[in-house]
Order: C-alpha cells, then structure tokens, then sequence
C-alpha cells in the first residue's frame, strides 16, 4: 500500500477520493469497524469500503471487471488489491441481519445529529424489484392487469420534509407491506427519537389495514395517515353526506373530519378527512383519509401528504446504487449490500451540497459517471499528506473552494483530517 502510493498511481477512478472527506464526517469509519465486528487493523473494514465506493459508482461491482487494474479505485479503500467475489461474499455473509439493523440505527443517528432529518414527516413506501431466483417464493403483481412475478421486497422510510432515506427493512416475497411497516417505523423511531405525537407517518392505501392502525395508535409513538381504498361503497358512502358538513376552503375544495372507527378496531375512533372537489353537484370528486390523530385536514392534506411523493422521486433518483437489483435472496447479504449503499447515499449527499446547480440535483448514475469515474487524476505521497491532483476538473473552482487545504477545513469542523484505513495520512487536493 505504503509502496504504491510512493509510486503515484493514475486513473480516471480519481473522483472516487472526493468522498472521503465525507466519510470521515460521517463517522464511517467507526461505524464499519462495529459493524464487521473487527479491530482497525484488519482486512475487514476496508472490504465495506470497497462495497461503499461500489456502490457510489452505480455498479454491480468492479471485481467482476477482471481487466480493470486501477490502483487509484483500490487505494482509496486502503488496500493495495481489489477484493474478489469470494472475499465479499464471506464477508457479507458473515455479518447477521442484526448487525446491519444495528448500523443502520448508528448512521441515522449521525444524521440526525447533522441536520439531515426533521422529523416531522416520516413517509414510507415498498419498493420491490424483480427477482430471477430459482427458488420457489411467492408471486407479486402491482395491480389486476400485471402478470405475477418473483421480487425482492425493500421497505423504505424517508424524511418527506429532506427527501432523505433514514432507514430500510427487507424480507421474503411473502411479507405485507402493512406487516413490514410496523419493523420499519420502530426502527425510524429508534434513529429519530421521537416524541409522541411530533411526527406523521405518510403512507399509501397499501398500508390502509385494522392491524396496522391499532398498532400504531396505541404502540408507537408516530401518527398515521393513509388513503382509504377507493371503492363504490365508500364512494356511494361519501356522496351521501349531507353538503352542510363540508367547509369550503377555496374554489372548488371543501373538506370535513369525521369520526370513524373501522369495523374490528380495538383502538378507534379515529379521524376520516373527506376532500370533495368540483364546484356543481354533478361535479363532485370525493377521496378520504384515515388519520390517527385529531389533526387539521387541510394542511395535513394540502401541505403535508403531498410530500409522500419525494419517496418516489428518491427511488428514481438513488435505486442505481444499489437498490434497483437482488442478486440473491441471502437476506444477511443483502441487508448488508444495501446498508452501505446507505452510506455511499449519506456520503453523497453531502458532497451535492458543495457543488453548484444543475450538477447538486443529478441522479446517482450521473454523478457517478461525471465525478466518481469521469476525473482524471494521480495520488502521491507528500510528507503527512495524501495529495489527489486533478486535470481539467468539472467546476474545477468551486471544488477548490471545498477541498484544497482540506486538513485545515476539517480542523474547523471539529473533524480528525488523519484518515484511519490510510494508515494516518492525511488528505489534500489539488486542481490543475
């Protein structure tokens, strides 16, 4: 390791370093080496490295690229060879779906501390990608007009307010989008440490369920709101409410709350917000959500439930990391694959916030095709430092302004500019 940086390597894989400043502001360190369970000195760590720097240049993974020799890419996980799929395999597959909950609770609590989550607005979602196992699961279809098929389930919970994932939970086929969510927002409680009653939980009409609803009014500390299903009965139901009930807000809205107990329900009443929109009686459109608390409708319809739709914009925008494929249906691997694609997502995203538009709003992909694999660069020793010089850099000033003298920037922030996996050294950049 120590000879090859001496030697100075070269690559296109230059980018990749930006993020290390990053990490070392998350904590990522600490938070690898607790979750591989071993000390810094060993191999393991810098193996969750390699998957975290994988997974922030959108691939399924550079070991399966034998003609790559980029010693740039290796080095910068503090190792002076490319793990192999066995080495990966065994280490993924070593660590229990515990551990990976466990990291998970550490990291969001980071952010938390950091200021990368209010909150106040919790939204969660599944989001389920083919699988072509050849094991024997059960089929899933999004609606009646889809031909069932095998998937990977992953159950997502976002702070609707940053657009910022706090936490996820996977399973089998088999499991229920309602039976997910109840692990879910423990798990996002446990990060966020909420109070009873700050935070609403924004969710779809697949999570609308009696069992759900009781358990969150009277186990948890969130309050929910979910679209109640659009049938006739309902429907006929809602048209059938006297006009007087209703409170015009502006034209052609009105709403009203209703007290409204479902049918089975050991925790109810709850509260029924009804919208009707159209201005004329053959006009009107009516839609009703479910809540668990006494809130008022119309922000909480208007202003808040909007939000849950930042989830699907985060799916678009982020799956390529590492969410958009299952290549196995080992669940400790895949808990730990898509974990740290959750630290590539956090180191990211902070590394977004030094840079100037359009660039600060590109998709993952993008950004690792222009930054994390489209700089070119070499690495080299300089007395105590790591220096990263860069040719013909993409908004070359900017980056400047954030990285070059990096240890005395870091120093200020509180943060130790030694970097643990490179042996103590510390970084710099340079733009040419």
């Amino acid at each position: 390791m120590r000879q090859f940086l001496a030697d100075k390597a070269m690559g296109n894989l230059a980018g990749i370093w930006l993020l290390i400043p990053e990490l070392l502001r998350l904590g990522a360190w600490d938070l690898v080496c607790g979750w591989t369970g071993q000390s810094p000195e060993r191999v393991e760590p810098r193996l969750a490295l390699q998957l975290i720097h994988e997974a922030a240049l959108c691939r399924t993974g550079l070991r399966y690229r034998r003609t790559l020799n980029q010693r740039i890419f290796e080095l910068a996980n503090g190792l002076p060879f490319l793990a192999s799929d066995m080495a990966i395999h065994e280490l993924l597959g070593a660590r229990t779906v515990a551990d990976s909950v466990r990291f998970q609770v550490a990291l969001g609590k980071v952010r938390r501390a950091s200021g990368h989550f209010q909150g106040r607005l919790v939204a969660i979602d599944p989001h389920r990608v083919r699988s072509f196992s050849k094991r024997h699961m059960r089929l899933h279809r999004d609606d009646d007009r889809d031909r069932p098929t095998k998937t990977a389930q992953t159950f997502f919970a976002l702070d609707a307010d940053t657009a910022q994932p706090i936490c996820f939970t996977t399973g089998t086929s088999a499991r229920t989008a309602a039976v997910a969510a109840e692990e879910l927002l423990k798990l996002a409680s446990d990060i966020l440490g909420t109070e009873t009653g700050q935070a609403l939980v924004l969710a779809d009409s697949e999570h609308f369920t009696v069992e759900l609803l009781d358990k969150v009014k009277t186990g948890s500390k969130f309050d929910l709101l979910v679209p109640m299903p659009s049938q006739p009965g309902p429907r006929a139901k809602l048209g059938a409410l006297p006009p007087e009930v209703f409170r015009p807000r502006w034209a052609g809205y009105a709403t009203t709350k209703l007290a409204y107990t479902p049918q089975d329900s050991q925790a109810g009443p709850f509260y029924q917000y009804v919208q009707r929109q159209g201005e004329r009686p053959e006009e009107y459109r009516f839609s009703a959500f479910l809540s668990t608390r006494d809130g008022d409708e119309v922000e909480e319809l208007v202003g808040d439930f909007p939000k849950r739709w930042h989830v699907e914009e985060f799916f678009n925008a982020h799956q390529a990391l590492g969410w958009n494929r299952a290549g196995t249906c080992n669940l400790n691997i895949r808990y730990g694959q898509m974990t740290m694609a959750l630290v590539a997502q956090a180191a990211i995203d902070q590394l977004r916030k030094r840079l100037v538009p359009p660039t600060m709003s590109w998709d993952a992909k993008h950004m690792a095709t222009a930054y994390f694999a489209g700089l070119e660069g070499d690495v080299r020793v300089q007395d105590n430092k790591i220096l990263i010089t860069y040719y013909n850099a993409t908004d070359a000033d900017k980056l400047q302004a954030h990285f070059e003298n990096l240890p005395a920037k870091l120093r200020a922030e509180k943060v130790d500019p030694r970097v643990p996996w490179l042996y103590g050294f510390e970084l710099d950049f340079c733009f040419r």
